[in-house]
């Protein structure tokens, strides 16, 4: 396999995340570059088998198209079955970032390890009923952490309010952990970075401040961005709206 290199470590101010999924694919060239002109940060892409997840959408194929259209970082998210059996051709299709569900995957400390020493960034993925719990065991291995904020497989869903307890108590858990408490976790210390927290789904202008107070460093929008009849415009008005 073709040699990676890692992306930059994924720290600073708030990350906006446009959602592919949600896109006009028959213009999908022209609202790409419209996003990325208006200053996105990553773009998100949704990953979908049919069977983890109803819906069925991308593949690597589709990867590769989109790492010939942008410099953005792709935010991989994969919702699969045995997703152990996929992070590589992600990777090598251009992903920057690749992460997987928790409960599709029996050894996540693993297959984190085995993302990084690919080059990327290894992201662990929670549904809305998946307690944070988990984070205490692979905080040192990960490096973001999302929260499905709806119940995966369907763009256009309202956000669960139940959305910021849950950031709450993984901040909680985070700091904990990283500083070393009792049961953080093989390998956590007060030095390593903290990751990032990324939401997915729901996420507006209405929401965004929220969120981010609550502890969000990465807002996946979808809806909120391609669904309006200018994305640029709707992106800015998304991040004016993330400031705390």
């Amino acid at each position: 396999m073709e040699s990676l290199t890692a992306p930059e470590p994924i720290t600073g101010e708030v990350l906006i995340a446009p959602s592919v999924l949600s896109c006009d694919l028959a213009r999908l060239a022209e609202q790409v570059r419209a996003v990325e002109q208006a200053g996105a940060d990553w773009l998100h892409v949704d990953i979908m088998d049919g069977h983890f997840v109803p819906a069925l959408t991308f593949g690597p194929a589709f990867v590769a198209t989109l790492k010939r259209l942008t410099a953005l970082p792709l935010d991989v998210h994969l919702m699969v079955d045995e997703p152990e059996w996929w992070v590589e051709p992600f990777v090598e299709a251009g992903a920057s970032i690749v992460s997987f569900h928790a409960e599709a995957c029996r050894h996540p400390r693993r297959l984190c390890r085995h993302l990084r020493s690919l080059g990327v960034k290894a992201g662990v993925a929670l549904n809305p009923a998946t307690p944070p719990c988990l984070l205490r065991y692979l905080s040192a291995d990960v490096d973001l952490v999302v929260i499905m904020s709806v119940d995966p497989g369907f763009a256009g869903q309202p956000l669960l309010p139940e959305t910021y307890a849950k950031l709450d108590e993984l901040s909680t858990i985070l700091r904990r952990a990283l500083a070393g408490a009792p049961g953080a976790g093989a390998g956590a210390s007060p030095t390593q970075p903290r990751p990032l927290v990324e939401v997915d789904g729901g996420v507006g202008p209405s929401n965004a401040s929220h969120l981010v107070s609550a502890g969000a460093g990465v807002l996946v929008a979808g809806n909120s961005i391609f669904g309006r009849p200018d994305p640029a415009r709707a992106l800015g008005e998304l991040r004016r709206a993330a400031r705390p």
